[in-house]
C-alpha cells in the first residue's frame, strides 16, 4: 500500500500492491512512455554498442539509468523539477554542463546534488557522506563556469532546477566511472548479489534496497588484519568499531530507520532474514583499522513468503506495512 516515502514523483512506481502479486520496480517515462528504466529496447542497445551518444529532452520530473547527453527546455514555468540519476553499484556518475541558459537574477536555479534527497531525506545520510550537506550542493548560479563538472560519490545523483522563461533550459552530459571500492549504494533491482568492502578506511556504507526482500548474508569479516581475526565481545555490538546492521523503514535516510539486527562476528555460513519494509538497508560501520567485508544476497518478497514465516530465518519485520 502506498507511503509517502513511495517517491510521489510522478516518473516513478516504486511499490505496487504487494497484496496482488505485481512486480515492484523503477520505471521511468523514457521515449516510450511505458518503458522502465531498467529495459532498453533492442534499437537502443544497437546504438550504444555502435559508439553512438544516446541524446533525448528531459521531463521536468525524469530518472536516468544510462549515459548521454540530455536537454531540458521549459515550454511554460517550470518551479519544481528534478532529474534522478542512477547506476550500477560500481559506478560513479559525472555531469557535464554543456549549455545553460537561464535567468539567475529572475529567480531560476539549477543544481546538482550528490546523492538523492526526496521529501526532505538524503541518501547517504549526512552520518555517511564524506562532504557535509552543505558541499554536497553545487548550484550553477553561484559557480558559473567555475565547476561545469561535478561528480557523485556513489552511484546516484540528482539536479533540480527552476526555469521561469519558457524558451529557456540546459543541455547537460551524463557519464559513468568505475568505483573500485563502492560505498554507497541504492539498488537498481529488486534481487541481486553485492560484496561490500572497506580498505582500512573510517567512514560508513550503506546499501540500499527500495523493496521488502529476503536478504541472506553468507560471508562476514570484521577486524581483519594481516591473515588474524580480532576477538570480539561476547555479546552485543555496543563499544564494538567495525560492525554491519540492518535497517528498515519507510523513508530514504538510513539514520531515520529502525534498527533491525546488529552482526559484530566474523562468520562463514548463511544468516537470512525477511524484511516485509518499503526499504532495507544492509549498513557497515568500519572504525578503519581493518579490512571489512560482507557478502549478501536479496530477493524481493512474494506474496508465498510473506504468507509462509515458518522458514530459517533470524526474524520477520514490516509485514503489517505490506
Amino acid at each position: 500500500m502506498p507511503s509517502a516515502f513511495q517517491f510521489q514523483c510522478h516518473f516513478i512506481l516504486i511499490f505496487l500492491a504487494a497484496s496482488k502479486g505485481e512486480t515492484r520496480y523503477l520505471e521511468v517515462r523514457d521515449a516510450s512512455e511505458d518503458e522502465p528504466f531498467l529495459l532498453l529496447s533492442e534499437d537502443l542497445k544497437r546504438e550504444l554498442s555502435a559508439g553512438q551518444i544516446y541524446r533525448r529532452s528531459l521531463r521536468c520530473i525524469d530518472m536516468l539509468s544510462i549515459e548521454g547527453q540530455f536537454t531540458f527546455t521549459a515550454e511554460q514555468p517550470q518551479l519544481n523539477c528534478a532529474t534522478f540519476f542512477i547506476g550500477e553499484p560500481e559506478e560513479l556518475i559525472t555531469i557535464d554542463y554543456n549549455f545553460v541558459n537561464i535567468d539567475c537574477q529572475g529567480g531560476d536555479f539549477l543544481k546538482v546534488f550528490d546523492g538523492w534527497i526526496l521529501k526532505g531525506e538524503k541518501f547517504p545520510s549526512s552520518l555517511d557522506h564524506p562532504l557535509p550537506a552543505s558541499q554536497r550542493y553545487v548550484d550553477f548560479c553561484d559557480s558559473g563556469n567555475a565547476q561545469r563538472s561535478i561528480r557523485s560519490s556513489q552511484n546516484v545523483a540528482m539536479i533540480f532546477f527552476r526555469i521561469h522563461q519558457p524558451g529557456n533550459g540546459f543541455t547537460v552530459t551524463v557519464t559513468k566511472n568505475t568505483n573500485l571500492f563502492p560505498c554507497n549504494v541504492i539498488s537498481q533491482t529488486p534481487s541481486g548479489r553485492f560484496t561490500m568492502v572497506i580498505p582500512h578506511q573510517h567512514r560508513n556504507c550503506s546499501f540500499s534496497i527500495i523493496y521488502p526482500v529476503v536478504i541472506k548474508i553468507s560471508d562476514l569479516i570484521l577486524g581483519h588484519l594481516n591473515g588474524l581475526f580480532l576477538k570480539k565481545p561476547s555479546a552485543g555490538c555496543a563499544g564494538v568499531g567495525d560492525f554491519v546492521e540492518l535497517l528498515g523503514g519507510t523513508g530514504l535516510d538510513p539514520s531515520k530507520m529502525f534498527p533491525l539486527a546488529d552482526l559484530c562476528h566474523s562468520f562463514h555460513g548463511s544468516a537470512q532474514m525477511k524484511i516485509g519494509c518499503d526499504n532495507t538497508v544492509l549498513r557497515m560501520v568500519s572504525s578503519g583499522k581493518h579490512i571489512n567485508r560482507v557478502t549478501f544476497e536479496y530477493h524481493q518478497l512474494d506474496l508465498q513468503e510473506t504468507e509462509n514465516r515458518k522458514e530459517n530465518s533470524i526474524e520477520e519485520f514490516c509485514f503489517p506495512s505490506i
